[in-house]
């Protein structure tokens, strides 16, 4: 399929409050010919649609977030709500999203703006945060799949997987920043890593989840930030194209 015909539509909201005619913003994103059209016809006064040009980015960042709010979930349920956990969490979550985005687009967008919104919203208050809490709480099971009555799909559980698989592939490999060595993307990505322990490999409970955040290395997450932006990091090859 063209890309011309691909469109994305998201944003900081939650779709039961803007059922609710809560005021809201989004984007469509794709070709100019769909999206500035389809903009104005979805625009309402409690739902304004802003038109956007970067597909990927928003493609990617919006299966990540679906990832990383599984993650936000389960630390907000397993610290009683902390405000630090979640944070040093937040922190961590968006170095390595905007870490994988740099291997997906050529030029993303930074994660700034309605795109930060979008992250905080879904960690905040998405079905996929649910979920982790509700495994951690142990009120949910894995057995019990991620399809869930009056909840729907969980999207972010296939997402790890695709994610994982995704960037584990050897012919990615990226310089360490520290061994001196090449590596898979995905070993940058320790958060990522333990998720798909815990939901994919149920190597691990979601106890785990809070040891990926105590970072042995002392790293500032910025610097996995750093080295996604000052390396020729894109591979065009993953999403298919030459």
């Amino acid at each position: 399929m063209s890309m011309e015909n691909i469109l994305y539509l998201g944003g900081p909201n939650i779709a039961s409050e803007i059922y609710n005619k809560e005021y809201a913003n989004a984007r469509i994103c794709g070709a100019e010919k769909w999206r500035k059209p389809l903009a104005k016809f979805l625009r309402q006064p409690h739902f304004i649609v802003w038109d956007n040009s970067d597909l990927v980015t928003h493609e990617v960042m919006g299966g990540l977030k679906n990832v990383y709010a599984i993650g936000a979930g389960m630390v907000a349920a397993l610290t009683n709500e902390s405000a630090t956990s979640k944070s040093v969490y937040f922190a961590h979550c968006t170095s390595e999203m905007i870490f994988i985005t740099h291997l997906l687009a050529e030029e993303p967008e930074k994660l700034a703006g309605p795109l930060l919104a979008d992250t905080y919203v879904t960690l905040l208050k998405g079905r996929n945060a649910w979920y982790g809490q509700m495994l951690a709480k142990g009120e949910l099971s894995l057995d019990m799949g991620d399809s869930i009555s009056g909840k729907g799909m969980i999207q972010g559980v296939s997402a790890v997987g695709a994610f994982y698989e995704l960037l584990s592939q050897p012919s990615l490999n990226v310089p360490h920043p520290e061994e001196n060595k090449p590596v898979a993307p995905v070993e940058l990505c320790p958060i990522l890593k333990t998720l798909y322990k815990i939901l994919i490999r149920r190597e691990q409970s979601s106890q785990a989840i809070l040891k990926a955040l105590r970072d042995e290395t002392l790293n500032d997450p910025r610097e996995r930030i750093e080295i996604a932006q000052t390396h020729a990091f894109y591979k065009p090859s993953l999403l298919g194209q030459p």
